[in-house]
C-alpha cells in the first residue's frame, strides 16, 4: 500500500527492492526474534525494541530473544518490517505477496496470526550485519510535497481518465475542487469516497476492460472509487481520473474518514514526479552502499 516505505525498508537492510517484508496495518504488532540479524521498520508505526523507542525509518541489529513491537504512530496507518535476507516465503506467480481474497501467496495465503514463525533468507550483502544502527529522513519531508504544507486535506495528483469528457462540466469541476471523504467501506481493494454525486452527460454503457491501481471509477450512484493495490483487474465503470504513481504511497497511508483532494497535473508532470521518487530511492541505496564500504574500510 505504501511502496515508498516498503522500498526504503529493503534498502536499509541491503535487500533487493522486491524482497518480502511484513506489511502491518493492525496494531499492536509484536515479534520475538529467533535468529540474530538486521531489521528495519519504516512507515507510520512507532517501533520499540525491548521497550526502547526507536526513531522512525530506522535499521538496527537484533539478537535472539529480543522483542520488537510496533504501535500506531502519529501519522499514517501502515508500517513495514524488513529483515536482511527478506522473509522466506515462496514465489507464487512471480511474487512473494499475499493475495488475501484469493487465499494464496505470502505465508499460507493469509494474514499472520499469533504463534506464526517465518524464516529469513540469506542476506545478499553480509557486510550489512556488522553495521552500526542508522536511519533516514521521512519521505514526506525528503520528497517535494504536491501541495502547500498548510493544506488540511491529503493531496493526490491525478491526470484525467479515459472517460473524463463523458462527465458534465459541473461534475468535472466538482471532482477537482471538492475534498472527498474516505469512507469506512474502504479497504486494500479500493477507497470509496463520499461527496456530492458526479453526473454524466448522458447514459453510458461500457464493456468491462482492464483497470490498474490509481484509477478513479464512478459507479451509477456518482460516488468515486479509487482502485488500490488489491483492486480489480477489470471494471466497467467510467473513469474520471487516474492518481499518478508517485502519489499512491500517500494514499496508501490514508485512513477512513480522512479527506483527500485531487489536483490536476499533466502527463509530463506525472512522469517528472515518478522520476523524483525513483531518484530519491536510488540515492538512498547509493548512500547506504558508500556508508557500508566506508565502515568496512575503517575496520581494516
Amino acid at each position: 500500500m505504501d511502496p515508498v516505505s516498503f522500498r526504503i525498508g529493503n534498502i536499509l537492510v541491503g535487500n533487493p527492492d522486491d524482497d518480502a517484508a511484513i506489511e502491518i496495518q493492525t496494531y499492536p504488532f509484536e515479534a520475538e526474534i529467533l535468529r540474530a540479524g538486521r531489521f528495519a521498520v519504516t512507515g507510520a508505526g512507532r517501533a520499540r525494541l525491548d521497550g526502547i523507542l526507536l526513531p522512525a525509518f530506522w535499521s538496527g541489529f537484533v539478537r535472539v530473544g529480543q522483542v520488537l513491537s510496533i504501535a500506531f504512530g502519529p501519522t499514517g496507518v501502515r508500517s513495514y518490517l524488513c529483515a536482511a535476507g527478506g522473509f522466506d516465503v515462496p514465489h507464487v506467480l512471480g511474487s512473494r505477496s499475499t493475495q488475501l481474497r484469493g487465499g494464496f501467496g505470502g505465508f499460507q495465503g493469509r494474514e499472520l496470526a499469533e504463534g506464526d514463525e517465518i524464516a529469513i533468507g540469506r542476506p545478499s550483502n553480509p557486510d550489512i550485519l556488522d553495521m552500526p544502527d542508522y536511519g533516514v529522513g521521512l519521505p514526506s519531508v525528503e520528497l517535494s510535497s504536491p501541495c502547500n504544507r498548510q493544506e488540511t486535506h491529503l493531496i493526490a495528483r491525478a491526470v484525467p481518465g479515459a472517460e473524463y469528457a463523458l462527465f458534465t462540466p459541473e461534475a468535472r469541476a466538482l471532482f477537482w475542487s471538492t475534498p472527498w471523504t474516505i469512507t469506512q467501506l474502504s479497504n486494500r481493494t479500493g477507497y470509496r469516497l463520499a461527496g456530492e454525486a458526479l453526473s454524466l452527460t448522458g447514459p453510458v454503457e461500457m464493456r468491462s476492460h482492464g483497470v490498474l491501481p490509481g484509477v478513479v471509477q464512478v459507479p451509477p450512484a456518482g460516488q468515486p472509487i479509487v482502485q488500490m493495490v488489491d483492486g480489480n483487474t477489470v471494471g466497467g465503470y467510467p473513469k474520471i481520473a487516474h492518481v499518478i504513481d508517485a502519489d499512491m504511497w500517500r494514499l496508501g497511508q490514508a485512513s477512513a474518514n480522512q479527506t483527500v483532494r485531487f489536483v490536476w497535473v499533466s502527463y509530463q508532470e506525472a512522469i517528472a514526479a515518478s522520476e523524483e521518487v525513483d531518484a530519491y530511492l536510488d540515492s538512498l541505496r547509493l548512500r547506504l552502499s558508500r556508508f557500508v564500504s566506508a565502515t568496512r574500510v575503517a575496520r581494516l
